[in-house]
């Protein structure tokens, strides 16, 4: 479905909930948030209902009745949240989700990953795997991703197509990789590699000049896979043109050996970026699970920002990433899919996943023998932690939290509308089709109805999505 444009200013009424800090859920409940045609919040108003909205409302925003667009969020079953943001993502690597064999990293990208992504060159297999993942990630409420995609210019040129007609916000990278990979899917030289990732920047801004919806990111795919010069060359055009960048840090332990051997004068793996001009505040790191305290240092020293990726951590037995340890140090960090080491598009599911990885910090063994009792109580990350990660802890790791994240007037309307099963108040004999896979009651408060949403609910609960003001995904079918 192509998004629809947002011709009208727009008025959203019911209960809106978001994160109004690290740890603290709002709830702003019968509530009227306004919307102009450009997509941005202009009002606020508690207390609002449609006839007072009329009354007040829009003679003070200068509208009139037929100008605008109205929404509600039903009953005690339905509320706005602010759209998923999916900070570390691979497209061309969604055909592979649940296919890790009996892999660990290194084994696995040879495996599975490089020829997938060396297959998309082909353009029409590309068009349908990125569609895909695209109209999956939508339908699950994420409104920005930050992909990997190839090294094939084209492709990649595809995948900020298709994110820019079909509406969602998407930073996307050529993958640099001229020093390690196979010989069917490599840079041919440093100069290659740059080349290319200019040819995509052009192409972006040819399509988007202002990279308001969808912009161009550096992406050295790790540091092994890349020569010296690749990295320096990217640290000089990144310092030109000031675009973020993303790669992969401490994911494996062999991982971390190999950049051991690779860069023998190097202190560490975040010194190798740090020493080739990448590790700044525009640097976003996945999986960060091996840091020392050192490399922590350095990386909150030089404002590099985290993706936290717990679903590929576990599915790839690579680790036990510290968020709380990383906050303490003053890092900001957000939530990745991390598709296709992760198994799910899904970030409520990343989230999901962030609590229950981090419970296991409080049990002893393992990383946990080495912090007290208070402290592995301490690593435990919350329910209202973890969403705050899904959506403003991921804006600031991608340079938007100014734009998205939460629900603030000045603030761009990414949103999603939330719908939860209610179980009917006479038992019927199927009642399969009134609810879904969230089961309320009624008489639940609402921090329990987020609970059962984090750990319960997936895209039948994702009624619709907007971005920027424009609706990118309505549900379409029923459960």
């Amino acid at each position: 479905m192509p998004p629809s444009q947002p011709g009208k200013n727009q008025v959203f009424f019911g209960t809106f909930i978001h994160a109004k800090k690290f740890g603290e859920l709002e709830y702003l409940h019968n509530t009227a948030i306004c919307v102009d045609v450009s997509g941005k919040i202009v009002a606020i108003e508690p207390n609002c209902n449609q006839q007072k909205a009329v009354e007040t409302v829009y003679a003070r925003l200068g509208w009139s009745l037929d100008t605008v667009a109205i929404s509600v969020a039903r009953d005690h079953r339905q509320f706005f949240f602010p759209g998923f943001i999916d900070t570390h993502v691979h497209a061309p690597q969604y055909p592979n989700i649940g296919v890790f064999g009996k892999s660990t990293l290194l084994d696995w990208l040879n495996k599975y990953t490089f020829p997938m992504e060396a297959s998309l060159s082909s353009l029409p297999k590309a068009r349908r795997v990125y569609t895909r993942c695209i109209r999956r990630t939508l339908a699950h409420g994420t409104t920005t991703a930050a992909y990997y995609a190839t090294i094939d210019v084209n492709a990649t040129n595809l995948l900020a197509d298709l994110c820019f007609s079909m509406g969602q916000r998407a930073f996307v990278g050529r993958v640099c990789m001229d020093h390690l990979g196979p010989e069917y899917y490599i840079d041919e030289s440093p100069d290659h590699a740059l080349a290319a990732t200019r040819a995509t920047i052009d192409h972006i801004r040819s399509i988007d000049s202002n990279f308001e919806i969808v912009s161009p990111i550096l992406t050295p795919r790790f540091a092994p896979a890349c020569s010296v010069e690749t990295m320096r060359g990217l640290s000089e055009l990144q310092k030109q043109t000031q675009l973020p960048m993303q790669t992969h840090i401490s994911e494996n332990v062999n991982e971390v050996e190999l950049v051991k051997e690779l860069f023998p004068d190097s202190r560490s793996y975040a010194d190798v970026y740090d020493t080739h001009g990448l590790l700044n505040e525009k640097m976003i790191l996945a999986h960060a699970i091996h840091l020392t305290e050192e490399e922590a240092d350095l990386i909150a020293e030089r404002k590099a920002k985290i993706a936290h990726c717990p679903c590929s951590n576990s599915a790839l037995t690579s680790g036990i990433a510290r968020v709380r340890w990383l906050l303490g140090k003053g890092i900001q960090v957000g939530l990745g899919t991390d598709m296709s080491g992760g198994y799910s598009p899904s970030i409520l599911e990343a989230a999901r996943q962030a609590k229950l990885v981090s419970n296991h910090l409080a049990v002893p063994g393992g990383r946990s023998d080495d912090l007290s009792w208070e402290e592995r109580e301490e690593a435990k990350l919350s329910v209202e932690e973890v969403l705050y990660l899904a959506t403003r802890g991921g804006a600031q790791v991608l340079g938007l939290a100014n734009k998205v994240g939460v629900f603030e007037v000045g603030k761009q309307w990414d949103a999603q509308l939330v719908d939860l099963g209610t179980v009917p108040d006479e038992v019927v004999e199927d009642d399969q089709a009134i609810h879904g896979n969230v089961d309320v009651f009624g008489w639940e408060t609402w921090d329990e109805r987020v609970a059962k949403w984090v750990f319960n609910g997936d895209d039948r609960n994702t009624k619709k999505v907007w971005v920027q003001g424009r609706l990118v995904h309505v549900q379409t079918y029923m459960y």
